[in-house]
């Protein structure tokens, strides 16, 4: 199963409360945080709601 490399490259200061808290759930707390996420319907909903302050690539 494929996996996705997920790192928060912008600010979560003055975000929605609810983008805050999905970064969150994803394990990214300040810039430069970097998780390794399972390649699912979850995690798609996660970055594609806050997409906009991250950086994804795919891992084999």
């Amino acid at each position: 199963m494929a996996n996705l490399n997920v790192k928060l490259v912008k600010s979560l200061n003055g975000r929605l409360e609810k983008h805050i808290a999905t970064a969150n759930s994803l394990g990214l707390r300040k810039i430069g945080d970097a998780t390794t996420q399972p390649d699912n319907d979850q995690t798609r909903g996660k970055i594609a709601q806050i997409g906009y302050l991250l950086q994804v690539t795919e891992e084999k």
